[in-house]
């Protein structure tokens, strides 16, 4: 009865000692955060939610490059958005999603729509990887996988 009573207690123990809290809501608003950028033109910001070492891997070119080179071509859609010349957004569904205290990888699909003035909207569905680290207490993406265009029907089933 004795030994029952320890390897209970050594059980609940260790669950208690390992219980970390859950860093989800923290990184759903590292995901809000892109969105707001996006819809703002609001480059700097954007920007400063990768690490400066951060990796693009493109899997619809097949070629892997250093964000830097990425926010490059990136920027004047956040101009002319910021401009009023074009409207943008980006949306995040989830399939898959690993968190860990300072470490996260969410799997899923994007939906980046942008639309110029005078113009019909234009969505594009990527399937996408996205490695997050936090560092000095605010999360930042290592590395951002662009696997392959998806279908708004893939879209819709991660409702």
């Amino acid at each position: 009865m004795m030994m029952k009573l320890l390897f209970s207690t050594a059980f609940l123990l260790m669950f208690f000692i390992n219980v970390q809290p859950d860093p989800t809501p923290e990184v759903d608003a590292y995901w809000a955060e892109v969105s707001r950028t996006v819809a703002d033109g609001d480059f700097e910001g954007y920007a400063a939610l990768y690490h400066e070492d951060a990796v693009l891997v493109n899997g619809i070119s097949g070629e892997s490059y250093p964000i830097s080179d990425a926010l490059d071509g990136w920027e004047q859609g956040f101009l002319d958005t910021q401009d009023g010349k074009m409207s943008a957004s980006v949306e995040f569904r989830f399939s898959k999603r690993i968190h860990g205290e300072t470490t996260a990888h969410d799997t899923g699909i994007f939906c980046y729509t942008s639309q110029m003035e005078g113009e019909e909207p234009q969505p594009i569905y990527v399937h996408f990887q996205g490695l997050l680290v936090k560092k000095d207490g605010q999360w930042v993406m290592t590395m951002e996988y662009q696997m392959a265009p998806a279908t708004i029907e893939e879209w819709e089933a991660l409702k």
